[in-house]
């Protein structure tokens, strides 16, 4: 880069680390990805992660090698390639074991890292809030806990196995009869149980939130969905707030909840959570307790797909396993296809077509959170899904719990009501979580 002059200018920002990046296409994973598709998307990471991927290369396996995951063959063409372009890192594509992991590192003489931990890593610059800074390094510690490794081998022998210096005590070290790996696992078990302490604190804080929420009866729905399918996008669409929303993997790791109006004055919360992942380790999921509770407790699912996207069927795949995984696969759920503003070649009555061709569902909602296209009909779908799970009651309400009846028309679906001599009588239906209120006046 030049000034107007001519004059050469120099960055003043630190060299991108450079990065070869390995993969495999393994038979017996049963995996609808193509090892160069799950390639090109862990450049995407490593890109996110500020490194510099100079170089990629992979092979079909019918099973994993115990030793380095790779065969040996392949782990010499890994050097010649990180030789050649001077790489100062080789990310593997797939979760590595602590074995394989040092035996790499030994053979090629430079880190080695795996997929999981170089999501950790992302999942550490992007974390935001006290709770996901506890949260991601409570994943890291636990990650790191089996892959600590003899780096201090002049301590191996055991500090403090007599008197003398000469018994194989080391100056300043005898005493305990601790190795230092032995030390530092119990650091980090003490590190451990004390985030898990003050997340348990942070849990007890948020559920008197959310019982406070839950008692007011507004109903919760939760976007899901592939990480940078544009969750947030449809966030600040819906509810007009100004989410961080980014054309990056994982910019949202903590789940925002904004209140939204729909159709017919329903308010209702919507809670934007973590995007999810191919080859992401349930535990590592796990991590996020927040954003799955979210999922949890919503009464509606909003699963949004980048329908552009080359692998839109494979990262719809991939939600509705771990949705599966983690127990949350039975909730009402709404698909929304969004980003229709930028297909081409393709009628927007054609996206249902190409939905089912895709193995969606065939009721799928097209939109464009960028552009606003399609909302007021998702607002509709929305609340026409939340009636259909609401519990349908026929209640007399004594003119004294007016409140009750006002309850009932900020948060229910009145089909039929008439003022008596007792009261007001309803029919209708009720969110879940209000059920329990009405139960003395059903009819």
């Amino acid at each position: 880069m030049r000034t107007h002059d001519g004059k050469r200018l120099h960055s003043t920002s630190a060299p991108r680390t450079r990065a070869v990046l390995v993969g495999a296409e393994v038979s017996s994973f049963h995996s609808p990805w193509s090892a160069e598709d799950s390639l090109r998307e862990l450049a995407l990471l490593a890109d996110t992660a500020g490194l510099e991927v100079v170089g990629s290369i992979y092979q079909k396996l019918d099973q994993p090698f115990p030793k380095h995951f790779i065969g040996p063959g392949k782990v010499r063409e890994v050097a010649e390639l990180r030789e050649r372009t001077g790489a100062g890192l080789v990310i593997f594509d797939d979760e590595l074991s602590p074995a394989q992991t040092r035996n790499l590192e030994e053979d090629l003489q430079v880190g080695v890292l795996d997929r999981t931990a170089l999501i950790l890593d992302i999942f550490a610059q992007h974390a935001r809030t006290h709770e996901g800074r506890l949260q991601v390094e409570l994943a890291q510690y636990n990650y790191m806990l089996p892959r600590l490794r003899r780096q201090w081998s002049h301590l191996e022998r055991q500090a403090g196995t007599g008197g003398g210096t000469s018994a194989g005590g080391v100056v300043g070290l005898r005493g305990p009869g601790e190795t230092q790996l032995e030390i530092d696992r119990r650091l980090i078990d003490q590190r451990i149980a004390l985030l898990k302490e003050q997340l348990a604190d942070v849990h007890r804080h948020r559920e008197l939130y959310r019982e406070r929420r839950k008692s007011s009866g507004v109903p919760v729905i939760a976007l899901v969905g592939y990480t940078n399918a544009g969750k947030s996008t449809l966030l600040n669409a819906l509810s007009g707030a100004d989410v961080l929303a980014e054309d990056q993997l994982f910019a949202t790791l903590d789940p925002t909840t904004r209140q939204v109006t729909l159709p017919g004055n329903h308010q209702v919360l919507l809670t934007d959570t973590v995007g999810f992942i191919q080859k992401l380790p349930t535990q590592l999921v796990a991590a996020f307790r927040a954003t799955l509770e979210e999922i949890n407790q919503a009464d509606l699912l909003l699963h949004v797909v980048d329908l552009t996207h080359p692998n839109a069927q494979e990262h719809a795949q991939t939600v509705e396993k771990t949705l599966e995984e983690l127990g949350v696969s039975r909730k009402p759920t709404l698909t929304v296809l969004n980003k229709v503003d930028k297909l081409d070649g393709i009628d927007p009555s054609e996206v249902g077509t190409l939905a089912a061709e895709m193995g969606l569902p065939s009721d799928v909602i097209a939109v464009s959170a960028q552009r606003g296209w399609g909302l007021d009909l998702l607002g509709e779908r929305i609340v026409a899904a939340l009636a259909e799970a609401m519990v349908a009651l026929d209640v007399m309400i004594p003119y004294q719990r007016n409140d009750l009846v006002s309850l009932w028309h900020r948060r229910g679906v009145i089909d039929r009501e008439e003022y008596v001599s007792e009261g007001t009588h309803i029919h209708g239906r009720i969110p879940h979580a209000l059920a329990q209120q009405f139960e003395r006046f059903v009819r």
